[in-house]
């Protein structure tokens, strides 16, 4: 599982005001944003891609991306989750988080998750464990947190991919920086996990970025914030 990266830059049409009743310039350019949109319930890597966009813009640029989606989303016959989700899925301010989770509004019948979380761990030759969590976001789509660590130490390394396809999950039987990851109970790793972020905040260090999505799992997670639980 690699790192979140991506050359993309796809941001809201430029002459789109985000202010309702005002005039649109372009309607080409808008019909292009809402095709875009459209493909967020089916297609990962215009979900990622999304994701990614957003997460790079400067907080002025989120806040004016939920502005024009706040105004467009009537337009789309997609749920509302798969337009939101991707950027609550890099989104780390408690206060746009919120504003997203609200304009998401309930998670509709047809987009709820389609499969159930679960988890695999495996340990290195130096005695470093691996785990990995993977928590369904919405219809077939899922989040995967990855990380090596001790329970006494703390994390050695975490990555986070906010958003793919069910199917390029990892699996137990799948490799993951030479070690073999089998199945494991979810609620012991996850215990294991949380005291590994306590170990890691004794240890005076700055818990990497990646835990915060996932403070619902671990217990408060400082300058984070807790998402919606999964219904």
């Amino acid at each position: 599982m690699s790192e979140l990266s991506s050359n993309v830059d796809f941001t809201p049409p430029a002459e789109r005001t985000p202010l309702p009743g005002m005039p649109i310039k372009d309607e080409r350019l808008v019909g292009a944003w809402c095709e875009w949109l459209g493909a967020l319930a089916t297609d990962a890597e215009a979900a990622l891609a999304t994701a990614i966009a957003y997460r790079e813009l400067t907080p002025a640029g989120r806040d004016y991306w939920l502005a024009v989606l706040a105004q467009d989303e009537e337009r789309l016959d997609v749920p509302k989750i798969a337009v939101y989700a991707p950027l609550l899925a890099v989104e780390t301010d408690p206060v746009r988080r919120q504003r997203i989770s609200i304009a998401m509004g309930p998670i509709e019948v047809e987009a709820t998750p389609r499969f159930a979380a679960y988890s695999l761990s495996g340990v290195a030759a130096d005695g470093t464990r691996v785990a990995v969590l993977v928590t369904p976001l919405y219809l077939d789509f899922a989040q995967v947190l990855a990380c090596g660590y001790r329970v006494d130490r703390g994390f050695s390394w975490v990555r986070h991919e906010p958003i793919l396809l069910r199917g390029s999950a990892p699996a137990a039987g799948d490799g993951l920086d030479g070690v073999m990851l089998e199945a494991t109970p979810l609620r012991a790793l996850v215990d294991d996990l949380a005291l590994t972020v306590l170990a890691h905040q004794r240890s005076g260090r700055e818990l990497p970025e990646a835990l915060r999505s996932f403070a619902d799992l671990f217990g408060p997670v400082p300058g984070g914030s807790t998402p919606p639980p999964a219904p």
